[in-house]
């Protein structure tokens, strides 16, 4: 490991002198500069910048959030800047590029009645392409008015969301999602149900990270998805309010106040939600084969949801000075979601039995995040910083089952309960520094990561005689896990000409201790991991540019995947989590093509492979007639992909957009000894078009479709989606009213998940509500006029596989 490191050390330094070497004999310089407001002296976001020579426009770049733009590799002689922008007088400045040429502060008046003859037409960029990652800009998208987070999310590059209502990154749920760069417990388990509640017009932008950098944790195979919810704030205040309502489903809301003055920074957030629907058809068939043959199951019910939640939240922001910044956050959060199915059941093996199975299943959650910053400021340059973090995170994930049984036929069922009481603490103590050179950035730091987490779990049978549940001592225990990790990185951030390099590696090591209290048993692992990631990008012509990036990702089981509680709420199946999961090791690599110069074009190829890969295993006990389910670590996993996305503005008031994704999978594991493989196609595709009527009235049309997913005993069905949206400003960029209708011409859609293994085959169909419609109004209030100083760095506990039911 030592050598790999001297080695991977070795190589940058090579690569830095060469760099350095390449700046120094190419005569080509920089031009820079910052594009500012002139009314509000606030920077100017996407403006589109041009640089002309002989009448001939032979450059174009887009500022970014802070105006800043910048033009590598230009050639020595006079040129003429133009700058503009919708709703700004466009700007002509001749310029005279000898050595390296800053042009500080270009301020742009807003347009009034009066035309210049010069314009450029620079619409904010729906779409950017970075070299590790996707951005998807929310606010610049007309439907975020009327959207969720999660059907925003079938629109984003790289994402989709199948018939179940479950994220895809690249076709796979291997990925982990973070709010603001930072993990929140209510997405820890099942994120759909809060991403369903979640408006998009409180969403910034959302970030599909391919190739993470080495200051992210290492986990998730496909990669990061980061939702930007913070932006920056000014003097005074500014507050948002947000109602809507499902149908079906239930209402939802959420709020959100700044206040801004001197030093002193604070901003509130809440929300709340309910789910509730009901007469959602549940089929499971079950068939024995070979020495299984003449066994079988038919269920068949309704279900009834009941889904509840809220979250709440402060962040309190302190300037001690210009240098030296405090920021502390608290983010409290609950709910439940309740499920009662009513099902007959029809079993054969030796004999015929039927029965009835009414059953509730409460899940519940709760916790609160508390976060505390320090960060440090160098007066040499603004982004050189040094940045301590602190996070506590303490949670509580009950669930209870309660089954009962009625018209039994030679079946001797008895009634039951379990209860499976799930703690989990979680302490990150966490130091970055960054240091920008001329050539180079360079980013360091450590990290401790301290997790514990307990289950008491047991299973109580209906006993006649006593007129009560006993506690059964066979299916009862206690179950405690500890997993630390301990990491160290550094990362070089390189800028020669029209290349960017990033290049840094990721030391971790992890202890993991589980115990089981009740027999006295314990599990222990240990393990290091030198995880590398490598991207380059090149600036092309016409605003075009290459990238190619590498990485190995990580992803450790979570607490919910060891545990080894026995969920029995389905007669006839079991559910357990493994003890003895290991951390899966993938390697990663993508090329990107990306056009910026008046829509947008991405084009992405992607190869990923895996040979320890945790897979859901399904095995049939033929003598208790009894699926189990459990996840292991015998599966290897090959993926080649491609992605493309397409936006284009046709007119200024009409936009389109064309995305779809596309692979080819292979998985193989060995199944109680028998070599299992599957192979096939899956991917997506997804048609928007917005347009923007006079009156600020504002309709998009979306119709997506994805193909069946590749599962390594078996797969799902394809699905489809189609979705109508509006919106209308009562008061412009004040009060919206929006309203949304998909999938009008079907109530339900079944989503059909099909298993099959030596000595069985079974189909799982769930029908849920496809059919849905909802009213919305959002109103904005307040004014600002200044900053409020945000931590540039904070916690980013990316590093645990996410859930999936």
């Amino acid at each position: 490991m030592s050598r790999s490191f001297l080695f991977l050390c070795s190589l940058m330094l090579c690569i830095f002198f060469n760099a350095t070497a390449l700046k120094a004999q190419d005569k080509a310089v920089q031009v820079k500069g910052v594009v500012i407001d002139s009314l509000t002296q606030k920077p100017g976001e996407y403006f589109t910048i041009a640089l002309k020579k002989d009448s001939v426009v032979v450059k174009s770049v887009i500022s970014d959030e802070q105006g800043k733009f910048s033009f590598a590799a230009v050639n020595p002689g006079p040129y003429t800047l133009i700058v503009g922008s919708l709703g700004y007088k466009s700007k002509q400045i001749a310029i005279k590029v000898g050595n390296e040429t800053d042009l500080g502060k270009i301020l742009m008046k807003p347009q009034g009645n009066d035309l210049n003859e010069v314009s450029i037409v620079g619409s904010k960029p729906i779409i950017k392409q970075e070299p590790d990652r996707i951005v998807y800009d929310t606010q610049a998208d007309p439907e975020s008015k009327v959207l969720t987070v999660l059907d925003m999310m079938r629109k984003v590059p790289l994402l989709s969301v199948d018939a179940d209502d479950n994220v895809k990154l690249k076709g796979t749920g291997n990925y982990r999602i973070l709010i603001n760069g930072k993990p929140s417990g209510i997405l820890t388990r099942d994120p759909k149900e809060y991403l369903r509640s979640m408006p998009a017009n409180g969403v910034q932008k959302i970030e599909v990270i391919t190739t993470p950098p080495s200051k992210y944790e290492s986990e998730g195979l496909a990669g990061l998805i980061n939702i930007i919810t913070s932006k920056k704030t000014d003097n005074g205040y500014n507050g948002n309010v947000n109602m809507r309502n499902q149908f079906p489903g239930g209402p939802s809301g959420n709020a959100n106040f700044t206040l801004k003055q001197g030093n002193f920074g604070v901003n509130a957030y809440g929300g709340t939600g309910v789910w509730r629907v009901k007469g959602i058809r549940n089929i499971d068939r079950r068939t024995g084969r070979g020495t299984a043959e003449g066994t079988s199951l038919y269920s068949e019910g309704l279900q009834k949801i009941d889904n509840r939640w809220g979250w709440g939240g402060g962040e309190l922001s302190y300037e001690i000075d210009s240098l030296n910044l405090i920021t502390a956050e608290i983010n409290p959060y609950g709910g439940y979601n309740q499920q009662d199915l009513s099902q007959i059941f029809d079993v054969r093996d030796t004999q015929i039995r039927s029965y009835n199975m009414d059953s509730r299943t409460r899940y519940e959650w709760g916790g609160t995040d508390y976060t505390f910053n320090y960060q440090r400021g160098f007066k040499d340059k603004k982004e050189h910083l040094l940045t301590f973090s602190y996070k506590l995170f303490d949670s509580s994930e009950p669930q209870l089952n309660d089954v009962r049984f009625s018209n039994a036929v030679n079946f001797t069922g008895i009634n039951y309960k379990q209860d499976n009481t799930s703690k989990s603490m979680e302490q990150t103590a966490q130091l970055d520094y960054i240091n920008p050179f001329k050539v180079v950035t360079v980013e360091a730091g450590v990290k401790a990561i301290l997790r514990s987490g307990k289950s008491n779990f047991q299973f109580l049978e209906y006993n006649a005689a006593q007129n009560g549940y006993v506690i059964d001592p066979d299916q009862t225990n206690n179950y405690s896990n500890d997993q630390d990790i301990y990491g160290i990185y550094n990362t070089y951030t390189f800028k020669v000409k029209d290349w960017t390099f990033k290049a840094g590696a990721r030391l971790e090591g992890t202890y993991v201790t589980g115990n089981f209290e009740s027999t006295g048993s314990k599990v222990k692992t240990d393990y290091f991991n030198l995880i590398p990631s490598v991207s380059f990008n090149k600036s092309l012509k016409n605003s075009q540019s290459f990238s190619v990036g590498y990485t190995q990702r990580i992803q450790r089981p979570g607490i919910w995947d060891l545990n080894p509680f026995v969920d029995k709420s389905r007669p006839g199946f079991e559910y357990f989590g493994n003890p003895d999961l290991k951390a899966v090791l993938s390697n990663n690599f993508e090329v990107t093509y990306s056009n910026f110069k008046k829509g947008s074009l991405n084009i992405s190829l992607t190869y990923n492979f895996a040979n320890n890969t945790q897979q859901r295993v399904f095995e049939f006990a033929e003598a208790q007639n009894i699926t189990r389910v459990t996840s292991q670590n015998i599966g290897k996993e090959r993926l080649v992909g491609t992605n493309i996305n397409f936006n284009y503005p046709i007119t200024a008031k009409w936009n389109l957009n064309l995305s779809g994704n596309l692979n080819y999978i292979q998985l193989e594991g060995l199944i109680n000894g028998n070599l299992t493989k599957n192979n096939g196609v899956t991917g997506y595709v997804n048609f928007n078009t917005s347009y923007k009527f006079e009156k600020t009235w504002k309709a998009s049309v979306s119709v997506n479709y994805g193909a069946p997913d590749v599962l390594l005993q078996g797969k799902s069905n394809d699905y489809y989606y189609i979705g109508f949206s509006g919106s209308k400003d009562i008061i412009k960029d004040k009060l919206t009213f929006s309203a949304m209708v998909s999938n009008p011409f079907k109530q339900y859609r079944a989503y059909r998940n099909y298993t099959e293994g030596e000595n069985f085959t079974q189909e799982r169909i769930r029908e849920n509500i496809f059919r849905r419609a909802s009213i919305g109004l959002n109103w904005k209030f307040g004014k600002f006029e200044g900053s409020i100083k945000k931590s540039e760095r904070s916690i980013n506990n990316d590093d645990t596989k996410k859930s999936s039911n």
